[in-house]
């Protein structure tokens, strides 16, 4: 488990008096600075970004991972994800060394993503999601559990997961190859000529 102290501090509405422009602003440097000028690593993998469409003249990732709702163009800012926007690049590249847990999802439009979840005894619970693609992974989303019954669904489909796979222990490379071969295997066999049959 991760060492809270290794943590930087969050980033608050109230360290700008309430100014939520300067705020959001703080938040975007940080994101900037961690994911498009620095390259984030998961494993040996580095992230990419979905850029376009822009959202007030934002990286579209950005917008994902720091806004909420069901509806796309409709989703909302959240604070506490903006908050917690200076843990997301240190909880990706210190998955092994902290041993935090991760795992595959499967979701209606993708089976293809990975959670990871920086558990916190005082604090919030703050959980990633990456989209593998056949060559490159996406970060593509990020959220908080502030409430014990969310954070036992995310733990129960770990658990589920694990039992699915007989506990196979991954590593992130491990992982992110293993669903990659998948995906390369669905796409050739998509792209295999159709043999007619013969009927004597």
């Amino acid at each position: 488990m991760e060492d809270k102290q290794t943590l930087p501090r969050k980033i608050f509405l109230e360290d700008f008096r309430g100014d939520y422009t300067r705020f959001i602003d703080a938040v975007y440097a940080v994101f900037e600075n961690d994911f498009i000028k620095h390259k984030t690593r998961f494993g040996s993998h580095k992230l990419n970004l979905k850029y376009h469409p822009l959202f007030q003249d934002r990286a579209y990732t950005f917008y994902h991972i720091t806004h909420t709702g069901e509806v796309e163009g409709d989703r909302i800012p959240d604070l506490r994800r903006c908050e917690c926007m200076p843990w997301a690049r240190p909880t990706i590249e210190n998955v092994s060394d902290w041993q935090l847990k991760f795992w595959r999802q499967k979701r209606q439009k993708s089976s293809n993503r990975v959670c990871i979840c920086l558990e916190n005894k005082n604090d919030v619970d703050y959980f990633l999601v990456l989209e593998v693609r056949t060559t490159y992974l996406l970060l593509w989303t990020a959220f908080v559990c502030e409430r014990s019954p969310e954070k036992a669904k995310k733990m129960k489909e770990y658990q589920v997961w694990l039992k699915t796979n007989n506990a196979k222990t991954h590593t992130p490379d491990s992982l992110i190859m293993e669903i990659q071969e998948e995906l390369k295997a669905r796409s050739a066999s998509k792209d295999a000529p159709v043999t007619p049959s013969t009927h004597g």
